[in-house]
């Protein structure tokens, strides 16, 4: 089977499901770009690994990693292999330096997995051809940020700081509602 490697390109709310993001994935190589539907705590899990960014206590994606490099195991890389109906299927590679094992993966926690690890994620061929669209494509059908607007006394620096203080408190839902207003903020000042 032939792949492609795909990185992560950007995550949106979903306009059609509540609590669902559209991670998308982008594919360099081909111009390509494949909308993943995630839910919002995975969406959450690939933003701070991709800032990396952690919590006061390990999260599930974290533990996992710790188990790992516990037992020295390695994650060589990441494959989506099939999709079914509506359906992403995922593979991650894992190594003990004698030996590698296939493990099913949702595409949600195998591509946080691989941004923890570094290790690379690849989607076969006929799955990319089957779900991407072309650059831009994309644009006309994801919101724009449609999180509430910050409070005109909400700075960037306080809404950080009460962010690290959620997280710190192990309090993510609100930590996602100001995630949200953060990177409204940004937006904004580019």
């Amino acid at each position: 089977m032939n792949y492609t490697r795909v990185y992560p390109f950007q995550i949106s709310q979903s306009m059609a499901l509540s609590d669902a993001y559209v991670l998308v994935l982008n594919a360099p190589e081909t111009g390509k770009q494949v909308p993943v539907i995630i839910g919002e705590a995975e969406a959450q899990a690939i933003v701070m690994a991709i800032e990396q960014r952690h919590a006061r206590r390990p999260l599930t994606h974290t533990l996992l990693n710790n188990i790992m490099e516990e037992f020295m195991l390695t994650l060589k890389q990441v494959t989506i292999d099939r999709f079914e109906e509506g359906i992403f299927y995922s593979t991650l590679y894992i190594s003990d330096g004698f030996s590698e094992k296939r493990i099913d993966s949702r595409t949600s926690d195998a591509v946080v997995m691989a941004l923890i690890q570094g290790c690379d994620i690849l989607m076969a061929q006929n799955v990319l051809e089957e779900t991407s669209m072309e650059p831009g494509a994309l644009e006309d059908n994801l919101p724009q940020n449609k999180a509430p607007l910050p409070h005109p006394e909400q700075t960037l620096e306080t809404l950080e700081k009460r962010l690290h203080e959620c997280e710190e408190n192990e309090n993510y839902e609100e930590a996602a509602e100001i995630m949200k207003r953060i990177n409204i903020l940004k937006s904004q000042n580019k």
